[in-house]
């Protein structure tokens, strides 16, 4: 099966969350089965409860893990703080951070990444489901329009969430991640937008391949996958470079 191998993006440039940037959002905390987990939440200007707003969930790497509630913040927490992206794509946006020892994905890391198939949750993920049942219960969100990005682990955790919950999502986007392939089956019908480096040495880029080329076998139309020459495990600042990442994000609903 066929890949799509799309060129890298000259115009990239890192951004990272500056502290005025931070001030647009909240720093809160979820406790569920005595699992505390710290979230930062951004709401659209000129909030009107009267009206339904898409939610997005983003989850970070291993790297920002903590309980500073603020690492989290570290990477596209600017993508939702920059004043025309929130004039154009008003949004509930929720960052939750994953605990030091904890992972958003059920994984091995004996041999690399080995990707597990069960049915139990990690307790940080199951307590993120929970927040976002919380959100859809109490606040203005479009049920049609919720969505979950991540990078690294997050990339992970987002593939294992929407395999576990495909009918709540109305798109994803799983930069440099990876999940095991039986289970991509309940998401063919998904909008998937999949992003990695091709030199990457912290996780594999034939995680992504292979997770494109097995929904494409699935029958999926709705995949995309871009891969950067020359680019190593940092492939979500290319991606969030490209011109219509979050117009084709915001574009799609169920």
């Amino acid at each position: 099966m066929k890949k799509y191998l799309l060129p890298f993006c000259l115009c990239c440039l890192f951004c990272g969350t500056t502290s005025a940037q931070n001030e647009l959002f909240e720093t809160k905390t979820f406790t569920y089965k005595g699992t505390t987990l710290p979230y930062s939440v951004s709401f659209p200007d000129n909030y009107d409860k009267s009206k339904a707003y898409p939610l997005v969930l983003f989850l970070h790497g291993a790297g920002e893990r903590g309980t500073d509630n603020t690492k989290q913040l570290t990477h596209g927490a600017w993508l939702f703080t920059d004043a025309k992206n929130r004039a154009d794509y008003p949004a509930i946006v929720l960052f939750p951070q994953c605990p030091e020892n904890d992972f958003w994905a059920p994984v091995s890391r004996e041999n690399g990444f080995e990707f597990l198939d069960t049915k139990k949750m990690t307790p940080s993920m199951e307590s993120v489901k929970k927040l976002i049942d919380q959100y859809i219960k109490k606040e203005a969100v479009d049920k049609n329009r919720i969505y979950v990005l991540g990078l690294s682990m997050g990339g992970m955790g987002t593939f294992d969430l929407i395999c576990r919950y495909p009918k709540t999502f109305a798109a994803a986007i799983p930069i440099c991640g990876g999940v095991e392939l039986s289970r991509l089956k309940k998401v063919k019908h998904l909008p998937i937008r999949i992003y990695h480096g091709d030199s990457d040495t912290v996780v594999s880029p034939e995680n992504s391949r292979n997770a494109y080329i097995e929904l494409k076998a699935e029958g999926s139309d709705l995949v995309e996958y871009y891969e950067y020459a020359g680019v190593g495990h940092e492939s979500w600042s290319q991606a969030f470079e490209e011109p219509d990442f979050l117009e084709w994000l915001f574009s799609q609903k169920k």
